[in-house]
C-alpha cells in the first residue's frame, strides 16, 4: 500500500511553466534564431547539469551520510544546516527534508501540481519529473511507475509518496548497497544516482562502476 503525504499546501503558481522558465525559453528562442546559440550545444549543457553536475552534490551528501553516523542523524533531523555544512544551499533548496529508505519502506518524491525540485542538491529537474503522466501515476500507481524505471520491490515493502512543494522539498536517502565496506566517500558517491535520490531508482552496485 502507498502512503500519500498530501496534507501540506502548494504555495506556488500552478502553471506548467513559471514566469522565469517562460522568459528563459523566449530568450533561448531569440538567441537561437539570431545564430548566437547552437541548440545541440545548449541541449548538451542542460543534460550535463541535469544528470552530472547537480546530482553529484546530492550524491556526496548521501555518501557522507552512509559513512558518518553523526552526520546521517543530523541530516535526517535537520536537513538544511546539514546540507549547507558541506556547501550546498540556496534557492529552490530551502526547507529540505531527507527521507530514509529502509527494507520496510521505500520513499518516492513527486510534485503533483508542477515541478518543485531541490536544485542545490539535484540540479535541474529531469523532463519526466515535470510530465503529467509521472505526476499523476506516481500517486495512483507507484509500483507501476517503479516498474517502468526497472525497480521491483518486495510486496511487503511499503511505498510512500511525498508531494514536494515550494515550502518543502525532499531528498531520498537510499539504502547503502551491500559490499561497499571500505569504499571512500568519493567512490560511494559514484554509486548514487539522481533517480535513487528521487526514489524512482536504486543506487548502483560496486560491480556496475569501474
Amino acid at each position: 500500500m502507498s502512503g500519500h503525504d498530501h496534507d501540506h499546501p502548494h504555495g506556488h503558481e500552478h502553471s506548467e511553466l513559471s514566469e522565469t522558465e517562460l522568459r528563459v525559453r523566449a530568450l533561448e528562442t531569440i538567441l537561437t534564431e539570431k545564430g548566437y546559440v547552437e541548440p545541440a550545444a545548449l541541449d548538451l549543457l542542460i543534460e550535463t547539469y541535469e544528470k552530472k553536475v547537480g546530482p553529484r552534490n546530492g550524491a556526496l551528501v548521501v555518501a557522507k551520510a552512509w559513512t558518518d553516523a553523526g552526520y546521517r542523524k543530523w541530516l535526517l533531523t535537520d536537513a538544511n544546516p546539514a546540507i549547507a555544512s558541506v556547501g550546498y544551499a540556496g534557492r529552490q533548496g530551502e526547507h529540505m527534508v531527507v527521507l530514509e529508505n529502509t527494507p520496510k519502506r521505500h520513499n518516492m518524491v513527486v510534485c503533483t501540481l508542477c515541478s518543485c525540485y531541490p536544485w542545490p542538491v539535484l540540479g535541474l529537474p529531469p523532463v519526466w519529473y515535470k510530465s503529467a503522466p509521472y505526476r499523476s501515476r506516481a500517486v495512483a500507481d507507484p509500483r507501476g511507475v517503479l516498474a517502468d524505471f526497472g525497480v521491483e520491490l518486495p510486496k511487503e515493502t511499503e511505498i510512500r509518496i511525498w508531494d514536494s512543494t515550494s515550502e518543502v522539498r525532499y531528498l531520498v536517502l537510499p539504502m547503502r548497497p551491500a559490499g561497499t565496506e571500505g569504499l571512500s566517500e568519493e567512490r560511494l558517491a559514484d554509486l548514487v544516482t539522481r533517480d535513487s535520490m528521487i526514489g524512482t531508482g536504486l543506487p548502483k552496485r560496486p560491480e556496475d562502476i569501474k
